[in-house]
């Protein structure tokens, strides 16, 4: 293994396990705030602990997302300096805005509402849950805009060989986080639907007290969880049409169409090699003149293939790496415009088919709690518990697959503009040592694999707890007061 691909490897770990906490704070911090809004508009007890059992959770899960977030801009300089020096004009600017702004306003207020239960006046209080919440959200918006660029470059110009910014909003207006944000943030809430519907369906199985606490919970997240795969599959099918004009062989290895097709058909599932260039060993499932349709908006028109694809990658941008002994085996070889095809292929209908499994169990849930029912049997909470990794697996290969997707650049040439701001994943990468990548990719992986079972055993510790954990129990004796003084 070359200092390539351990880079690669050490980024991927890394931001996939990172990711892993990023969607479930974005949404249950909004969540939270709901909670805590319907107790302050209601001052129905049921609400408080539900902001108080969910709110622990939350923190335990966003200590953890900052500890592992803060490696990831590190890897910038430590394994991809070239890149950093290429692109620090342009993607310093939103990166920049999401720690001096948004991360700033979300780590401020959540430490007043951590530590203003009994010290700020109610609203004040419940204004904190908010700012924190949103600040999320707009955190969220500006690392996806720097994403965004990397996969599709705008306001910038190339100058002695650099890009220069020419406008930070044609960067934060950008057509494809546009369309990448609200895809992330309802890929975000089918997360924390599945995780209080899973929690709150073995509650209610346990029969324990609070039972209106957990049944409002589920059905919370069942809601939320039905209504996020309405946006995912909406705002899914925005951003493929504008893969299939910006990044026409990220679309094209998704569905392993080797050949052009007019009108082309969308494959279910394979059986077969993928990788095969002619495809002529690979037997398909298929919808007739679907994928037309998902790219262009009609049955009729033609899709390009893999094949007749990498003849116009080769005219634009070459057949040969250059010659530079900084690119080690690569200098001077045949670059290779097709992702890997099981990665992309596979990747897409696992982010799809999770996707829909973790709607299938909010679905399930509404149904078994209609009209005041009760969940009956143990199938449906242990359903509802698998059903919590169902999101995360969903999210985490939808990235994967928009990130190698894209290789062999690490920024990727805008198809309508922006003259020579692109670049090859081959020469992003900083001149380390084999020893030296290596080394790190283990100790960090060590250390995630650590920090993992920590969080594991936090969140389970306070999730068999339930409300009792976070909340002093009723008293017949006790005034409603005293409990409410709890809080405030």
């Amino acid at each position: 293994m070359d200092v390539l691909e351990l880079s690669r490897w050490q980024f991927g770990i890394t931001t996939v396990y990172h990711f892993l906490m990023v969607p479930l704070t974005i949404s249950l911090s909004l969540l939270v705030a709901a909670m805590q809004t319907a107790w302050v508009r209601t001052g129905d007890l049921k609400y408080l602990k539900m902001t108080k059992f969910w709110g622990k959770l939350l923190l335990i899960n966003f200590a953890m997302g900052v500890v592992t977030g803060i490696v990831q801009e590190f890897q910038f300089g430590m394994n991809w300096s070239a890149y950093s020096r290429f692109v620090g004009d342009v993607f310093g600017a939103p990166l920049a805005m999401e720690g001096l702004v948004a991360f700033f306003v979300e780590s401020t207020f959540l430490g007043l509402w951590i530590f203003g239960w009994d010290r700020l006046p109610k609203k004040v209080h419940l204004a904190c849950a908010w700012a924190f919440s949103l600040a999320t959200i707009a955190s969220a918006y500006f690392i996806l805009a720097a994403n965004s660029w990397m996969q599709h470059p705008v306001g910038a110009e190339l100058v002695d060989g650099r890009p220069r910014l020419t406008s930070i909003w044609a960067v934060l207006t950008n057509n494809t986080v546009l369309a990448a944000f609200p895809h992330t943030i309802f890929g975000a809430f089918s997360v924390a639907a599945a995780f209080l519907v899973g929690i709150a369906a073995w509650h209610l199985w346990r029969r324990t007290d609070e039972i209106p606490v957990w049944r409002s919970s589920l059905k919370l997240g069942a809601w939320v969880g039905v209504a996020a795969f309405a946006g995912l599959a909406a705002s899914g099918d925005i951003q493929g049409k504008l893969m299939f004009e910006q990044q026409p062989m990220k679309m094209a290895a998704a569905e392993a169409l080797c050949h052009t097709e007019e009108p082309a058909s969308f494959s279910v599932f394979a059986i077969g090699d993928v990788t095969s260039p002619n495809c002529e060993d690979v037997k398909s499932l298929t919808v007739p003149a679907l994928l037309s349709f998902l790219a262009h908006n009609d049955f009729s028109s033609e899709v390009k293939g893999i094949q007749d694809l990498v003849p116009l990658y080769q005219e634009k941008y070459g057949t040969n790496y250059p010659v530079d002994e900084r690119l080690g085996e690569l200098s001077g070889k045949p670059i290779d415009y097709v992702p890997a095809l099981p990665v992309t292929y596979w990747g897409f209908r696992l982010m799809i088919g999770f996707g829909a499994l973790s709607a299938f169990a909010g679905v399930a849930a509404l149904w078994l709690t209609r009209g005041g029912r009760m969940p009956r049997g143990r199938w449906f909470p242990r359903l509802a518990l698998a059903s919590i990794a169902t999101p995360f697996l969903g999210n985490s290969f939808g990235w994967i697959f928009t990130e190698m997707g894209r290789q062999p650049f690490v920024v990727v040439p805008n198809p309508s503009g922006v003259d020579g701001v692109w670049m090859f994943t081959a020469r992003a990468v900083s001149q380390t040592t084999v020893g030296e990548v290596l080394t790190s990719l283990i100790a960090l992986t060590l250390v995630y694999g650590a920090l993992a079972c920590v969080e594991v055993f936090l969140i389970r510790r306070y999730v068999r707890a339930g409300v009792a954990g976070v909340m002093p129990p009723d008293k017949p004796d006790k005034p409603a007061d005293d409990v409410l003084a709890f809080a405030y």
